[in-house]
C-alpha cells in the first residue's frame, strides 16, 4: 500500500482570498460521524511523529514551520452546529502561539516516555488547541521533535502530506470563517434550510438503512457479549498510555528478506503483524489464523476532509508468513482489489444519517466495535514517505516515527475491547531505514516497554531480521 506524498498546492478554499465566494466548509458527513461517534464515546485520538537529530537543531527553522503549520489543514477547528440535525463546520485556528520547549534536559532513555508524556497532552478539536509542537534537550546532546494532532483534525496520511508542504515552505489560506462568527440566529437559518435542501438523499439513506438493518438481522449472528472484564486493585478507570516501541531495519534487509519469503515490503510488515498479534493472542482458535485490518488512504488533490481511509481486512496464517508470504500476498491485492472496485458503497449510502443519528446510537456503535468477532489487529503502512518529511528544521533527522494513540484511555477499556495491536510502518529512504513503530496491549500480561521490546526482537529473529529496537 505505497503512498505517494504530493507537495501541497493551492486548493478551491485558497482561492476564497482572491476574490472568490467563501467556500463550503461544512465537514464531511463521515468526518461529523468520526467526531461525533467518538465524542458520544469519551474517545480521544491523536497523530503523533517523532524527529530525533543526533545534534543540537535550528530552532529558527523551526519555528517559521510552527508559524507555516497554522496555515495548512492543521489550522482549524470544529464548530458544531447549534442544531441537533446540523451539520458542523470548520473555522479558522492557528494553533499554540509558539513551540514548547522543555526547561530541562532529559536523558536519552526518557526520550520514549516524554513521547507518551506530550501524547497526553490536553488537544481539543472544537476549542483547541488542536495540536503541539515541542522540542526536548537530551543530555547527550541530541535533541528531539514531537508534533501532536488531533485525528480529528487530520488522519495520518493527511498529516503527512501537510507536513511535506509546510517543510517546503507552502502555505494556505483555506477561507475558513473566525470561530463564532454567525450570530446563533443565523446560524440556525443557515443550518436548517440546508437541511431541508438535503432531505432527498436524507430519506434515501433512511431507506437504504432500512434495508441493511433487515438484512442484517437475517445475515449476521447476534454480536457476543461484552468480554468480560477482572480487575484488581479498582484502579479500572486509571489511564492508560499503551506501551510503543519503535524498530528501526536497514531498508536494503527489509527488503532482501520480503523478496526471500517471495512478498513485498507491505506484505512483510502485514506478516509481522499477524506474528506479533498470535503472540499476544489475537490469533482465531479454528484456523489459527490472525485477521489484519489494513488501512488504505483514499486521500486526492486538494483534499480537505479530516479522514480519507478505508478499511480491508485479511485472515493471515502467523506460522505460514514467517517462511512463505506468497500466500498472504495474494490474499492482500484480492482485499485491495475487492475495495477499490466497491470501496466504502454501504457506508457512503448511510453517511448522510449521520446529522441526525443520537448520542445513544453512537455509543451503541462504539460497544458494538468493542465485540468485534474477528478482533482484528491494525497494519498501516505508510509507503515511501520521501526525504522531505524527514527534516523538519531544513536538514535531515536521524531517524522519525508516526503513530496513532488513544488519550485518556482507561485499563477497562482496553480489556473489555481485549487487547489492542498496532503496527504502523514506512519507508525512509533517505535514511536508508525501514521503520515502524509498535503499540500494543494484553490483557493480564506484562504489559511493559521492556516486555514489548523482548516480544518484538524474538519476532523479528522468526523473520530473519534484526534491527535497533527503543
Amino acid at each position: 500500500m505505497p503512498v505517494r506524498i504530493r507537495p501541497a498546492r493551492a486548493s478551491l478554499s485558497s482561492r476564497a482570498s482572491n476574490g472568490d465566494a467563501r467556500p463550503d466548509n461544512r465537514l464531511a458527513l463521515l468526518d461529523q460521524a468520526f467526531f461525533d461517534g467518538h465524542r458520544a464515546a469519551g474517545q480521544k485520538e491523536v497523530m503523533q511523529g517523532v524527529w530525533v537529530y543526533e545534534h543540537a537543531i535550528d530552532l529558527d527553522a523551526l519555528r517559521r514551520l510552527h508559524h507555516d503549520l497554522g496555515y495548512s489543514l492543521f489550522g482549524r477547528l470544529i464548530e458544531r452546529s447549534p442544531l441537533p440535525f446540523g451539520r458542523h463546520r470548520w473555522v479558522a485556528d492557528r494553533g499554540p502561539s509558539d513551540i514548547d520547549i522543555a526547561e530541562c534536559a532529559r536523558p536519552r532513555a526518557e526520550l520514549s516516555d516524554w513521547a507518551d508524556e506530550c501524547s497526553q497532552l490536553p488537544l481539543d478539536p472544537e476549542w483547541g488547541p488542536g495540536w503541539y509542537l515541542g522540542v526536548l534537550p537530551l543530555t547527550d546532546g541530541s535533541t528531539a521533535i514531537t508534533l501532536v494532532v488531533s485525528h480529528y483534525l487530520l488522519d495520518g496520511i493527511g498529516s503527512l502530506i501537510e507536513m511535506v508542504g509546510m517543510f517546503l515552505g507552502n502555505t494556505r489560506d483555506l477561507g475558513y470563517p473566525p470561530p463564532r462568527s454567525r450570530t446563533r440566529l443565523r446560524a440556525v437559518v443557515q443550518d436548517a434550510r440546508q437541511t431541508v435542501q438535503a432531505a432527498p438523499e436524507s430519506v434515501r439513506a433512511f431507506v437504504a438503512g432500512a434495508k441493511v438493518a433487515r438484512r442484517r438481522r437475517h445475515d449476521v449472528p447476534r454480536s457476543p457479549a461484552p468480554r468480560p472484564v477482572a480487575l484488581r486493585g479498582g484502579d479500572g478507570d486509571a489511564p492508560v498510555v499503551v506501551p510503543g516501541i519503535t524498530i528501526c531495519i536497514d531498508l536494503d534487509d527489509w527488503d532482501s528478506r520480503a523478496k526471500a519469503l517471495g512478498g513485498a515490503s507491505n506484505t512483510l510488515a502485514a506478516g509481522l503483524t499477524a506474528k506479533l498479534g498470535e503472540r499476544l493472542g489475537f490469533g482465531h482458535d479454528d484456523d489459527g489464523t490472525v485477521t489484519v485490518q489494513l488501512v488504505a488512504s483514499n486521500r486526492t488533490e486538494d483534499d480537505t476532509r479530516a479522514v480519507a481511509v478505508s478499511f480491508a481486512r485479511v485472515k493471515v496464517d502467523p506460522t505460514q508468513a514467517t517462511a512463505d508470504l506468497r500466500d498472504a500476498r495474494a490474499a492482500i491485492r484480492q482485499a485491495l482489489k475487492a475495495l477499490r472496485e466497491t470501496g466504502d458503497d454501504e457506508l457512503m449510502q448511510l453517511a448522510p444519517l449521520t446529522p441526525f443519528t443520537p448520542e445513544r446510537t453512537w455509543k451503541q456503535l462504539a460497544d458494538g466495535a468493542l465485540t468485534d468477532p474477528d478482533h482484528p489487529v491494525i497494519c498501516i503502512n505508510f509507503g515511501d514517505v520521501g526525504s522531505i518529511i524527514t527534516r523538519p528544521d531544513g536538514t535531515d533527522c536521524d531517524y522519525f516515527y508516526a503513530r496513532g494513540l488513544n488519550q485518556n484511555a482507561t485499563r477497562q477499556w482496553l480489556e473489555r475491547m481485549g487487547g489492542q495491536l498496532q503496527l504502523l510502518s514506512h519507508r525512509a529512504p533517505a535514511l536508508g531505514k525501514f521503520s515502524i513503530h509498535v503499540l500494543a496491549y494484553q490483557p493480564g500480561a506484562d504489559n511493559t516497554k521492556a516486555a514489548l521490546r523482548e516480544l518484538a526482537a524474538r519476532t523479528l529473529a522468526e523473520f530473519g531480521l534484526s534491527g535497533t529496537i527503543e
